[in-house]
């Protein structure tokens, strides 16, 4: 039985657990913010803005995407709050494994992009690039096939494959996509967020499971940007979820979310510097299972990073450590501090508050 919402764990609505914040000044004492070209477009971007602080226990990430309000974003600063302030969790674990992750590019362009997680047994792919789907559905299909063989091709027989559409379809067309992959003999290991709401993946799951074809669904961004992130469960939305440190609040936070839901949890990145994977990795380092291989080996899609000692895979898997920032070189503008300043400060405004989104 679902939760009242009076029952539900204090995540949902406070990422802070309850732990004391530090004040503004200290907050900002030793803020940078950096900008780090990508290997391929990725997201839209090319380059990644974030900022980088400083706590009593090491550096830390606060990452959301510029277009993110503050409501969303305080979620973002809880995070880094514990990374610096407060502390991980636990680990139960030295080490993870990590997919590999093949941005929306062209099918020529995989090998390369496989070839930087060297040692992964996991890849995961971006589907339904916005742009190509709104213009021309049968062309966006036919160049995620093109891509999944690719990947195929790449990695061998026996890698699990994912995909992920980031909700850009419609129940209708993650159905006939679904199908068409499935047509391919290819067996997903599962589709990440096909569509954009809870509700709409409930009925794409009945869909399928009405039209035969096996495909696991997982919930990312109806987890991490849902008012309700227990709606998944209470409408049979998803077989899996995916969860980030940095969108929940944190690894204490995102592990009482996993926990609420009863729902296998796959560990991601949310496109963060080796300073902030380290929170995902904390996460997943404590987490009492996993359902399969994380996808935070995202710091091989930074041609440049802050630091000379990036967070990358070895024989595709990820071990828990602090990373310290040592790239001065890849420092924003002057006026970018200050606005990511003022950005933390309504963020420690809400939390206070008891605000975050």
């Amino acid at each position: 039985m679902l939760p009242c919402p009076t029952d539900r764990p204090r995540a949902v609505n406070d990422p802070t657990l309850g732990r004391e914040l530090p004040g503004l000044e200290e907050l900002l004492a030793h803020l940078v913010v950096v900008r780090l070209p990508m290997v391929v477009r990725f997201r839209g971007l090319t380059t990644r803005e974030t900022a980088l602080v400083k706590g009593p226990l090491g550096w830390a990430e606060f990452a959301p995407f510029t277009e993110y309000d503050d409501a969303e974003s305080a979620r973002w600063l809880a995070s880094t709050l514990e990374a610096g302030w407060w502390g991980w969790p636990a680990p139960i674990r030295p080490s993870v494994p990590v997919n590999v992750t093949v941005p929306a590019v062209a099918a020529e362009e995989v090998p390369s992009v496989v070839a930087r997680v060297p040692g992964a047994q996991t890849a995961k792919i971006k589907v339904a690039e916005r742009t190509l789907l709104e213009r021309d559905e049968a062309a966006s299909t036919a160049a995620d096939l093109a891509r999944i063989a690719a990947v195929r091709a790449a990695m061998g027989p026996d890698a699990a494959v994912r995909i992920d559409a980031n909700g850009a379809w419609s129940v209708r067309q993650a159905a006939r996509a679904l199908e068409g992959v499935a047509a391919t003999g290819e067996r997903l290991d599962y589709c990440e967020q096909p569509c954009a709401s809870a509700a709409e993946l409930a009925e794409l799951r009945e869909l399928l499971a009405a039209r035969g074809v096996p495909t696991r669904i997982a919930a990312d961004e109806s987890i991490r940007r849902a008012a309700d992130p227990l709606l998944v469960r209470a409408l049979d939305a998803a077989d899996l979820i995916v969860v980030k440190a940095a969108t929940l609040g944190g690894a204490a936070a995102a592990a009482q979310i996993v926990t609420a839901t009863g729902l296998p949890a796959v560990v991601s990145s949310a496109l963060e510097s080796s300073v902030g994977l380290c929170s995902g990795v904390a996460l997943a380092s404590s987490m009492p299972e996993l359902a399969g291989a994380c996808g935070l080996g995202t710091a091989a899609l930074f041609s440049q990073d802050v630091t000379s000692a990036p967070l990358l895979p070895e024989g595709g898997r990820l071990g828990l450590r602090r990373v310290e920032p040592d790239r001065a070189e890849q420092q924003a503008a002057p006026d970018r501090r200050d606005w990511w300043a003022h950005r933390i400060e309504r963020g420690l405004e809400l939390l206070r508050a008891g605000q975050a989104g």
